[in-house]
């Protein structure tokens, strides 16, 4: 298993340097578009490598989307955590009633071993 692995993450370095190889030309991203930017009086703008705007904007992504995923589950995890805490205090408290029933039939032993 180990060993896909890293035939895997070999093959994904190989595509990733070919992909950065391929597009090293530089482009200009601006903020706004340029008659908008010519209105409000701000152009912003940056020159960068092609594979940095398509990596960043892939790197973005997957951000946006683990946030995403993660605020839609909230709800079901706190479910999960209250379910949790509910089953430990029913667990406790039948615990709590078989040592109670032990005590009450004068078995002092049986309830000394249930705890």
């Amino acid at each position: 298993m180990r060993t896909i692995r890293y035939v895997f993450l070999a093959a994904l370095a190989v595509a990733l340097i070919t992909i950065a190889l391929a597009n090293r030309s530089v482009v200009t991203l601006n903020l706004l578009p340029a008659e908008l930017a010519e209105y409000l009086g701000v152009g912003y703008s940056i020159s960068l490598p092609l594979f940095i705007v398509i990596f960043g904007a892939i790197i973005s992504g997957l951000f946006i989307g683990f946030v995403w995923e993660y605020m839609r589950e909230y709800k079901h995890r706190a479910a999960a955590s209250q379910h949790r805490r509910e089953k430990n205090q029913l667990a406790r408290e039948v615990s709590k009633l078989k040592v109670d029933k032990a005590k009450s039939e004068g078995d002092e032993v049986l309830a000394l071993l249930d705890t």
